[in-house]
């Protein structure tokens, strides 16, 4: 029989509050034993055959996932690795641009990311360091590999907003990229133009219509980004305002997911050089 939180507190654990298992009531501790599985055995008033019976009880429903906090990363990242997966090293050259190496008989795959170049090894993912990504980082990298793509730019731009599929999401790219890099830069493009060119950006030209200025990024040889920028105009009463533009094939190369992801990486590495600065 599943031991629930409430089964738990109610039925197992004495409700003294006492605080010894290091957590501020009975019932909290309750639910880290069934949520994170903390031992059981933390409760120092708690029989030892107690504990034996209750552990094989949380041990089974532990097994199934029932009551368990997930972790949204490690279950988003071993997704992705199933996704990709099915993809061979050999093919992601020809599609994703990169070079393919060989160590000990293994292939090696090098890929410019930003102004870094990752090491893709049995789909293990580090930087050319040998540090590793974080585990969103490695999702999303993943979710490139997997998604198929092979088209090249057409140099063809497009909002985010422009997108197929992108309704439920325009909120959180405005809220979570394009906002923050306006508020972060208004009144200091200089400072801009220094981190975007810390990433490997450069200024755009042909295609920054009526922006202040505009970037390049290359965050992958086949996933180009332009970052367009109006500074503030107290004068006129305008505020900063910043929007990103996508190369048509972008959905090729990502999913809707991945992009607003994409975009995050982008702001919070202009955002975070920013403020070490």
């Amino acid at each position: 029989m599943a031991l629930s939180v409430v089964d738990l507190y109610r039925d197992v654990l004495p409700k003294t509050n006492c605080g010894e298992c290091g957590h501020p009531t009975c019932l909290a501790f309750a639910g880290q034993v069934v949520a994170a599985a903390l031992p059981l055995s933390e409760c120092p008033y708690l029989s030892t055959d107690t504990v034996e019976r209750c552990t094989v009880e949380l041990k089974e429903q532990y097994a199934k996932g029932k009551w368990v906090r997930r972790d949204m990363a490690e279950d988003a990242l071993n997704w992705a690795r199933q996704r990709a997966a099915d993809m061979t090293t050999e093919s992601f050259p020809p599609r994703l641009g990169g070079d393919l190496e060989t160590e000990d008989g293994v292939p090696v795959f090098r890929l410019p990311y930003f102004n870094d170049t990752l090491r893709i090894k049995n789909l293990t993912i580090t930087t050319h360091e040998g540090e590793p990504l974080t585990r969103w980082e490695q999702v999303f990298v993943l979710n490139h590999l997997a998604q198929g793509g092979s088209k090249n730019p057409t140099g063809r731009w497009k909002g985010f907003i422009e997108l197929p599929n992108t309704t439920s999401k325009i909120k959180n790219m405005v809220d979570s990229v394009e906002r923050p890099i306006a508020e972060a830069f208004a009144d200091n493009i200089l400072l801009l133009k220094e981190r975007a060119q810390d990433l490997g950006a450069t200024v755009e030209v042909e295609d920054a219509g009526s922006a202040d200025i505009a970037f390049r990024f290359s965050p992958f040889p086949k996933v180009p980004v332009i970052l367009l920028f109006w500074d503030a105009d107290d004068a006129e009463g305008f505020e900063a305002k910043a929007k990103l533009m996508f190369d048509e094939t972008v959905t090729d190369h990502l999913d809707i997911e991945s992009i607003v992801f994409l975009g995050e990486e982008i702001a919070s590495r202009l955002v975070k050089q920013k403020e070490s600065h």
